[in-house]
């Protein structure tokens, strides 16, 4: 403890995800202290590598939680690159929870991903916490591994772990399919989408953020491990998240019917799998369990894409870590 103050060692604070989260942490008065690959403007502890190696003495001595959102997301040659998604996803996860463990940390908030359950729910119920899990590529694959090693580690000790299952998580700079798609609507550019008839799970950054301070905040008393899907309160079609996305940056959406068939084809000849799986089937959360603890969404879909639009036309965008 800092004081009366809490305090919480969150990774990969210089990410996309962290740089939004680390001032709401602020300010609710908690004592943030930042674990960085490396200084760029960010005060924290710089760790070089999280793998199963790291030594994490240092950083949590006197902390209370940690928020683990650093993680490898993306590599150019995945299929060569088992090893690296390991030592960063899996060991350096559980070796960051052990440490955390026998520092005496309360609380560890695993941010993982909802590509442990698969890409598409397409012709099924909404993915739920308690359903099957079927990830696919090595991140959903090694983010999965990485929960059920986290699971152990709750039953065998005192720290509680809360793991966050987050769809596409959108805001002033978000990479991948985020990304690209404003980058298009900017562009004018037209977009096939138009003869899309899915349902997709979205998240705005602000959103996320009010989650993992409710789970610091209010943990489960009776439970030592608990996971949970979170999502904005609105799932929609991509043809009307491009509308939505279009409206908020004052520009024309330019939608286009294509066959499904001819698109998904399309873009599995150019090699954009992800964007395939991304934005052509459906991923839908049942996110009742989040919202039994008391939370509710702080910004509707229309207000989390005004504020991912202005804040990128006034600041740089961060690195993505997550």
């Amino acid at each position: 403890m800092s004081g009366t103050k809490p305090v919480v060692l969150v990774t990969g604070a210089d990410g996309f995800i962290g740089r939004h989260f680390a001032p709401v942490l602020l300010r609710e008065g908690w004592v943030v202290h930042r674990a960085v690959r490396s200084p760029r403007g960010v005060d924290g502890d710089v760790i070089q590598s999280i793998g199963p190696e790291t030594d994490w003495r240092a950083a949590l001595e006197g902390v209370d939680a940690v928020v683990h959102l650093a993680a490898r997301v993306h590599h150019k040659h995945e299929e060569h690159a088992v090893q690296l998604y390991r030592n960063v996803n899996i060991d350096g996860t559980l070796n960051l929870a052990r440490s955390a463990a026998m520092a005496g940390v309360r609380h560890f908030i695993f941010i993982s991903t909802v590509l442990v359950h698969g890409r598409s729910n397409e012709g099924r119920a909404p993915f739920s916490e308690d359903d099957i899990l079927t990830p696919r590529g090595l991140y959903g694959k090694s983010k999965a591994a990485a929960e059920a090693g986290l699971r152990t580690l709750a039953r065998d000790g005192g720290m509680k772990i809360s793991v966050i299952r987050p769809p596409l998580v959108y805001g002033a700079g978000a990479k991948g399919n985020f990304a690209l798609l404003t980058r298009a609507v900017n562009l004018g550019l037209p977009l096939p989408f138009a003869a899309i008839s899915n349902q997709r799970a979205f998240l705005a950054v602000q959103n996320l953020s009010s989650f993992i301070l409710r789970r610091l905040a209010h943990p489960d008393p009776a439970s030592n491990f608990e996971i949970f899907l979170v999502a904005d309160r609105e799932q929609v079609s991509t043809p009307e998240f491009i509308e939505r996305l279009a409206k908020a940056s004052g520009k024309s959406s330019r939608l286009f019917r294509m066959p499904p068939d001819l698109l998904s084809t399309l873009l599995s000849v150019v090699g954009r799998q992800d964007t395939h799986d991304g934005l052509i089937g459906s991923l839908e959360l049942n996110v009742s369990k989040a919202i039994a603890t008391g939370w509710q969404p702080q910004v509707s879909l229309d207000e989390g894409l005004r504020l991912a639009l202005s804040a990128q036309n006034t600041e740089g965008a961060p690195e993505d870590h997550h």
